[in-house]
């Protein structure tokens, strides 16, 4: 039997992002042990990451160096794909001057390039291992290009790493995706992605998995990253393939480690300033001069200065654009 551990989107970083209450960069390094911990525990084979183990192409050295003395201690090899985050200018062609590529050149980690093929094997079970990283088209594009790929090793197993939008229920036009439904293939066994942090339900069909457990860090405050929490998943390669997700202990409850307070004041100014617009459009435009018009509500509704000049900001924006800027007898 052959076992892998699959872990995604840690983001590496030296300072916490702003909706972190905790320290973000010890919360991290607490996670990455323990992942380590059960890759020992678990005997697993090697240790895949989906894409963006750093939060930038050039994050500080002192800040790699601390973590690269992490994933030194992982007794098995680790293998990754470059996430949107770990690369320049959403070209995979320049990781080579990132600080993932640089953790590939020092052996830290083992950077899979597209088209790459690797052969892992263990107790006679041979698994084909390919990885897609993200580049600008991904998920633009048909989705056979970057999600199907052949086995061509003659492999028990085909396992694909694809760091891109692949998600269990469609997302807005604007955001480029491909739903999980859509990219059953008969050549790729298990399809393992990241980079849509939410993760989702592991997925099934006749014998062959789509996986996503989420990304290891949280990083914003959006509610679903408050109720999620954070996971690995272990396959095991035999006669069949079994899945399972480890969520991690150490990692603290949503609510104890996100602030959603910014995020309500923000909700309540944009509250603000929708309702004194409102009140500005309904006023009687013929008599007076639009700003005229805006410090006469201020003053009768006690609006504050803040969401005042907001509104004066947009009018003059919008005036602008119309060409109504000048006064006009």
């Amino acid at each position: 039997m052959l076992r892998l551990l699959y872990v995604t989107d840690t983001h590496i970083r030296g300072t916490a992002p702003r909706s972190r209450t905790d320290d973000f960069v010890e919360a991290l390094r607490n996670k990455l042990n323990e992942v380590i911990d059960i890759a020992g525990r678990e005997k697993v084979n090697a240790v895949l990451h989906g894409g963006d183990l750093f939060d930038r192409p050039d994050l500080s050295p002192a800040v790699v160096r601390d973590f690269a003395r992490l994933l030194r201690r992982l007794e098995t090899p680790v293998y990754t794909i470059a996430g949107n985050h770990d690369i320049y200018g959403h070209n995979p062609e320049t990781v080579d001057r990132s600080m993932l590529g640089l953790l590939d050149a020092f052996g830290t980690v083992r950077l899979i390039r597209a088209g790459e093929k690797i052969c892992l094997e263990e107790g006679g079970v041979r698994v084909q291992l390919t990885g897609q990283p993200f580049h600008y088209d991904l998920d633009r594009r048909d989705p056979a290009l970057d999600y199907v790929v052949r086995n061509e090793t003659g492999a028990d197993y085909c396992v694909h790493m694809v760091h891109g939008m692949v998600v269990d229920r469609a997302l807005p036009d604007s955001v480029p995706h491909t739903l999980a439904d859509h990219l059953w293939s008969e050549e790729v066994d298990v399809l393992l992605t990241g980079h849509y942090h939410a993760g989702f339900p592991v997925k099934q069909k006749e014998g062959r998995y789509i996986i996503n457990p989420g990304a290891l860090a949280r990083i914003n405050n959006h509610p679903s990253e408050i109720s999620r929490h954070p996971q690995v998943a272990v396959l095991d390669f035999g006669s069949e393939i079994t899945v399972k997700l480890l969520p991690l202990k150490c990692a603290a409850p949503g609510e104890a480690v996100l602030d959603r307070t910014w995020v309500e004041q923000a909700a309540y100014r944009e509250e603000r300033i929708a309702a004194f617009e409102r009140e500005i459009r309904d006023h009687d435009f013929r008599s007076l001069h639009v700003q005229g018009i805006v410090e006469e509500i201020a003053g009768s509704k006690n609006v504050e200065d803040e969401v005042r000049h907001e509104a004066l900001r947009r009018i003059a924006v919008v005036q602008e654009h119309l060409g109504t800027g000048r006064d006009e007898d």
